[in-house]
């Protein structure tokens, strides 16, 4: 008898500011990997990007005095405008500093190699999927820690704020608002439930 394939998925994870706060501050400060990746989990919370359309960028992509990204290779090799939030371009900025001391080139991507035998060249998608998670833990968060959850805590934001769907899926690089408004109704069980967890009305 054939193997019956599992269609369910994982719930999708939502993170607090607070939590996000957290996993940057347990980047560290002191290193030039630590503050790459601190830029990192910024970039893809505060922009909201995939992974992979995070570490395609190059310097001059970015616009930080209009706070603007171009993103040139997004899902199905689509082009896009979007922005990022001053509190995470302001830990970017670090980063690009400290970029610059090492002397990489406009050429290399931002999120570069730093080792002797990766120097420069574009980080793996890879290695952060796997140090992620030993970030979050790092920061005391009890959650699965993953890249796309850092995209969905963006856009779950968004929508409380009351940001219409349009815009939402102009950040996010969705193809369509009907593929927005299925994506945000995903997230929204979990943050429901997260919601109902902070009443104590009784204690």
């Amino acid at each position: 008898m054939a193997k019956m394939k599992n269609s369910l998925k994982r719930p999708p994870e939502v993170y607090s500011p607070e939590e996000i706060k957290r996993m940057i501050q347990a980047c560290g400060r002191k290193s030039p990997s630590g503050i790459r990746n601190a830029a990192l989990v910024s970039m893809l919370y505060g922009a909201g990007l995939r992974i992979s359309e995070a570490l395609s960028l190059i310097p001059s992509d970015l616009d930080l005095a209009k706070g603007l990204i171009r993103v040139r290779h997004g899902k199905g090799d689509k082009y896009r405008t979007c922005g990022i939030s001053p509190d995470c371009e302001a830990v970017l900025v670090i980063w690009l500093e400290r970029r610059k001391a090492l002397g990489f080139s406009g050429r290399s991507p931002i999120f570069c190699g730093i080792s002797k035998n990766a120097w420069g060249t574009s980080l793996k998608d890879a290695y952060f999927r796997v140090a992620l998670p030993r970030i979050g833990r790092k920061a005391g968060i009890d959650k699965r820690i993953h890249c796309h959850g850092l995209r969905h805590s963006m856009a779950t934001e968004l929508s409380k704020e009351g940001v219409n769907l349009a815009t939402i899926s102009a950040q996010l690089g969705h193809s369509s608002i009907a593929i927005t408004d299925r994506y945000i109704k995903r997230i929204a069980p979990v943050e429901l439930a997260n919601t109902m967890r902070s009443r104590n009305r009784l204690g």
